[in-house]
């Protein structure tokens, strides 16, 4: 028991002295002005026995999504339902109704179109640009992966002479050459750009030429546009200048449709003008395909020069008159109800009421001339009227 004693002294001693350390530290530690304000400083007594204990009122936390940050909660307002009014719904655009398609005359003037995919797209484009003119049918062969060099796929040379024997058109419309860029494959293998292979090219474009040139039928030969490639756009570039060429040669006509679709520096555009003058996009992301409003620009180069040769014909409101659609003039039904009319002579001068022919009546001379007349060709001037400040002349009344 006494030799417990010392070791339970020390150990209060120690207790003791943590005690004391703490409450330096605690005391020491300095309080913020809001914290002070919220929780009055304790003295010695109070923090070894214990006080009263104060509450803490802590303001609501609203922490955010990443749990690293406190939001200000706003006090909620109420928001009454009775007053909201919903927005307006924007008026729906106004689509222009389509034109109905009409029947074609017997004698419509045909539009033949042929060659590759960007044939098929002017042949559609204009199909809907005449399909309310009775008077223009639009006659569509076109295969899309056909050219003047794989013959071996399709043989334009060799089936075109029957296509115009069957369709019979008024216009023929040739668009080839977006997929010439390769071997030539009937005879011996030419090398694309070889001097060769466009010799050989030459004749073929040429020979396609005559073989509608001979039947009078105006040719128009629609030229390559540009291509997102700068290899592409360069060889279009030489094919375009064969084309030209071998077309003019046999009275056919170009049509260049190369500035359609660059920019004003010559350079590979996607979005441009569309038929209406909008910014729109007209090719497509592969740099070689074309949109919709991209072919109708397209079909819009060969629509001009086609109506300056189908004249009126391209007219909507060209109508069959002919038995059945004459309108009612009138007329009597039997000959012997008409009424019997004398012939006149164009040449009775009592056609017009007179009997002297125009020009035939001597010009009457005019005697009296106006002051102006006088003064100009005679140089007189009329006296002035008495009593006027410029009458100069003596009295002779007394």
């Amino acid at each position: 028991m006494v030799m417990g004693r010392p070791k339970q002294k020390r150990a209060w001693q120690r207790i003791g002295c943590t005690l004391t350390a703490g409450l330096i530290l605690a005391t020491s530690l300095p309080l913020t002005a809001s914290a002070q304000e919220r929780w009055p400083r304790r003295n010695l007594f109070e923090m070894l026995f214990g006080g009263p204990r104060y509450e803490r009122e802590e303001p609501p936390r609203q922490y955010n999504r990443r749990g690293d940050g406190v939001i200000e909660m706003a006090p909620r307002r109420e928001r009454n339902r009775s007053t909201r009014v919903a927005a307006p719904r924007p008026p729906a655009p106004v689509v222009p109704p389509k034109p109905e398609p009409v029947a074609k005359l017997e004698n419509a003037r045909k539009i033949l179109v042929v060659g590759d995919f960007f044939a098929g797209n002017i042949g559609g484009e204009l199909e809907t640009t005449f399909e309310a003119s009775p008077g223009v049918a639009v006659i569509t062969r076109s295969d899309g992966s056909s050219g003047l060099v794989r013959d071996d796929h399709y043989d334009w040379l060799g089936e075109l002479p029957a296509i115009l024997d069957e369709a019979k058109p008024a216009i023929v419309v040739v668009m080839l050459g977006a997929n010439d860029r390769q071997q030539m494959t009937s005879g011996k293998r030419e090398k694309f750009r070889t001097e060769e292979w466009f010799t050989e090219y030459k004749r073929r474009v040429s020979e396609l030429a005559k073989t509608v040139a001979t039947r009078k039928v105006p040719l128009l030969w629609v030229g390559l546009p540009a291509f997102q490639s700068p290899s592409m756009m360069a060889d279009a570039v030489t094919l375009n200048a064969i084309y030209r060429a071998r077309t003019e040669e046999v009275g056919g006509e170009f049509v260049d449709i190369w500035d359609g679709f660059v920019s004003e520096d010559g350079k590979f555009i996607v979005t441009g003008s569309d038929v209406s003058g909008q910014q729109v996009r007209l090719r497509g992301s592969d740099g070689i395909t074309f949109t919709k409003a991209g072919k109708q620009k397209l079909a819009f180069y060969v629509e001009k020069l086609a109506r300056r040769h189908l004249g009126d014909m391209a007219s909507p409101e060209l109508v069959n008159l002919d038995a059945d659609s004459l309108p009612e003039l009138g007329l009597p039904a039997t000959a012997s109800k008409a009424l019997l009319a004398h012939p006149i002579s164009l040449s009775d001068p009592e056609l017009d009421g007179g009997k002297e022919l125009l020009g035939a009546m001597p010009n009457t001379d005019i005697q009296s001339q106006s002051p102006r007349d006088k003064l100009v060709k005679r140089g007189e001037m009329e006296a002035a009227p008495t009593g006027r400040v410029d009458d100069y002349r003596i009295s002779t009344t007394q």
